[in-house]
């Protein structure tokens, strides 16, 4: 048995990111065009991210939901418009209320049936985590939903993925992350985990990082892959 093949035999625990990977953003979209920001929602995540990684690596710890604020008012501004504070909030709340994609409930659902132990790991603050896994209806899937913001150190820094270890007493290679963003799966195998990639449209890896063992196009090709090889 070569050491990749001891690798994979040795993961029990499934960590999946929730925002993109489980959950789907568009209908964010009504409340963009709204306030005249039409088509620019992948424009304020990625600000959103840059807002919270820079945090990170300067040591000034900003929660999720307080980049996404940051973020939405710094995009408001580049467009020249004025959005309250109060505006800010309300589409910023509706993160906890976003769908589930088609085929994740199913796809979870084939998972949970396994010997694997499946885990919700995401940068959203705690109760946010809980009320989207709950209000999408996946929340029965998972034996823990664990918040960055528990650790104070989001995703890809080590702390996150090392929680989930520790959470299940397990090793940090007997983690597998699964996730539709490039830079949480760089985050997770620089952590030592396994990891999948799920490619959902204008989803891309990053072409000179560490290369996952598993991609599919969505959550129901990434689970047949787990069954095939972690169980």
């Amino acid at each position: 048995m070569d050491g990749l093949t001891a690798r994979r035999a040795m993961v029990k625990v499934i960590a999946f990111d929730v925002n993109e990977t489980l959950l789907d953003l568009r209908p964010l979209d009504l409340a963009f065009d709204r306030l005249g920001l039409g088509g620019l929602r992948a424009q304020w995540f990625a600000q959103m991210l840059q807002i919270s990684f820079v945090g990170g690596l300067t040591g000034d710890y900003v929660d999720f939901s307080t980049a996404q604020k940051a973020a939405l008012s710094m995009l408001a501004e580049r467009q020249g418009l004025t959005v309250t504070s109060q505006k800010v909030t309300e589409v910023v709340s509706l993160m906890s209320s976003l769908p589930a994609h088609p085929e994740v409930a199913d796809a979870l659902g084939r998972l949970r049936q396994s010997s694997l132990t499946l885990v919700a790991l995401t940068n959203s603050p705690g109760p946010i985590a809980e009320a989207q896994v709950t209000g999408s209806g996946i929340r029965g899937h998972f034996d823990a939903v664990i918040s960055a913001d528990s650790v104070k150190r989001l995703k890809p820094a080590p702390e996150p993925y090392l929680a989930v270890a520790k959470a299940f007493d397990v090793g940090i290679g007997e983690v597998r992350l699964v996730a539709a963003h490039w830079w949480d799966v760089s985050g997770a195998l620089a952590a030592g985990c396994a990891a999948a990639f799920v490619a959902r449209p204008g989803m891309v890896l990053n072409p000179i990082g560490r290369r996952p063992d598993i991609i599919g196009a969505d959550l129901s090709a990434v689970a047949d892959r787990i069954l095939a090889v972690d169980v």
